[in-house]
């Protein structure tokens, strides 16, 4: 996969991409990211790419040819249209289903949004999709284009050790990931549940997968209306948040 960011801080950009797991899988072929400076795009001395909106208002708003003609340069280089997505918080809300969807895309561009915003003719002829991280306002585009960045990058093949990475992970299935222990065995006086050193793997599994559902059921219970379960397990998963394992009612 190569992913394209078109932003007024692209060493910013690299700062973050370059690093961890991320930056390993650059290195080493696994994913392409490409920062781009909008200024390069720019036609005055200054390297303006904002102006004052049409109608008056407050703030400045980016200008709809320097990131088009960037934009333009990224499919010339890569002989492709890749799927534009305007980082905005009037767009999507991002979430495990989205990154999916979105993973099957070999191509993918990132547009940083700063000041007030684009210019609407821009939105309207390039992007494909506007993503949101949240229901909240930053002051640019970056932070959200580096969290949407690398949650995909995550699922691309050869970036992490194994699928079952993420496979396992909260959100990826629905719910939310199962707790982990790791030596001491004992710390504080609370024990790691003994079943995870028993070596049974289809206990351990049955446990996690429990403990999971029991957790989401707690924390996010929402989220079971649209998780991968089971009849048997939408059943045992009580009114009041609570889960019953296998073989027990809810009010046991």
């Amino acid at each position: 996969m190569r992913i394209d960011i078109i932003t007024l801080f692209p060493e910013m950009c690299e700062a973050v991409m370059g690093e961890s797991i991320i930056g390993r899988a650059r290195k080493s072929g696994a994913i392409e990211v490409n920062c781009h400076q909008l200024r390069d795009y720019a036609f005055d001395k200054h390297r303006r790419v904002d102006d004052a909106p049409y109608g008056g208002g407050m703030g400045m708003l980016m200008m709809a040819e320097p990131i088009a003609l960037c934009y333009e340069a990224i499919c010339e280089k890569t002989q492709i249209r890749p799927h534009f997505i305007y980082m905005s918080p009037q767009g999507e809300t991002l979430t495990q289903n989205t990154l999916k969807r979105l993973s099957a895309y070999d191509n993918i561009c990132l547009l940083c949004g700063h000041y007030e915003g684009v210019d609407e003719r821009l939105i309207e002829e390039y992007i494909d999709e506007e993503i949101s991280i949240g229901d909240y306002v930053l002051t640019g585009g970056e932070l959200p284009a580096l969290v949407l960045a690398d949650s995909l990058a995550r699922l691309v093949p050869g970036v992490l050790a194994s699928d079952e990475c993420f496979e396992m992970e909260s959100h990826y299935n629905g719910l939310l990931e199962y707790p982990q222990y790791t030596r001491p065995q004992v710390w504080h006086g609370r024990e790691v549940p003994a079943v995870l050193l028993s070596g049974h793997h289809k206990n351990i599994e049955q446990f996690r997968r429990e403990e999971a559902i029991k957790r989401t059921a707690r924390k996010r219970p929402e989220l079971l209306d649209h998780a991968d379960l089971t009849e048997e397990e939408r059943q045992r998963v009580a009114p009041t948040g609570g889960y019953a394992p296998a073989g027990r009612s809810h009010t046991n």
